[in-house]
């Protein structure tokens, strides 16, 4: 029995031993490195969640859409909402792009349509409607609107003086653009 113990404790020091010392390694390496690279100038690492079939990380031209990034994630999803994205919209570099869906994904069924506001369009009191846009933030929605022209992807709304992150997170399913 002594001897089994003995065994334990020696082989857990070297376990723990080897994973520092794998962990220094990983570690060294990374300094200075990021998970993309540039390969040319023509090309964006973009990032695309929410209703597509594959959602991830694409490497695409500069000049693609988001409707082209939307087919490189596999197409829409049937729960997709076509009124929250617009296909003829260029990529920008940094933005992580998502689709919203039509129905509340909270919902057992998944029937339930979601409550959307425009906020290319719609009037202060209904993009009030939505929980997390308040009087200041539908004003500025649409003061955004009136000296930027309209929106023309979901998280351009971060944009917004008083959206920011969390916002948006709350705000997302909830917003549409045409």
């Amino acid at each position: 029995m002594l001897k089994l113990m003995i065994g334990v404790v020696i082989a857990t020091v070297i376990v723990i031993f080897a994973f520092t010392v794998i962990n220094h390694n990983m570690n060294a390496n990374r300094q200075g490195n990021t998970s993309v690279y540039v390969v040319d100038d023509n090309f964006l690492s973009i990032t695309v969640t929410g209703q597509v079939t594959k959602p991830g990380t694409y490497v695409v031209k500069k000049d693609e859409t988001v409707g082209d990034l939307i087919m490189a994630a596999g197409g829409p999803t049937s729960n997709a909402d076509a009124r929250a994205y617009i296909e003829e919209t260029l990529l920008v570099a940094g933005v992580n792009y998502y689709i919203a869906p039509i129905n509340d994904l909270d919902d057992y069924c998944g029937e339930m349509p979601l409550k959307k506001v425009n906020i290319n369009f719609d009037p202060k009191d209904k993009l009030m409607e939505i929980n997390g846009i308040g009087d200041t933030l539908a004003s500025a929605i649409i003061q955004y609107r009136g000296e930027h022209g309209d929106f023309t992807y979901l998280e351009e709304v971060m944009k917004v003086k008083g959206i920011a992150k969390a916002t948006f997170e709350k705000i997302k399913n909830h917003i549409i653009l045409r």
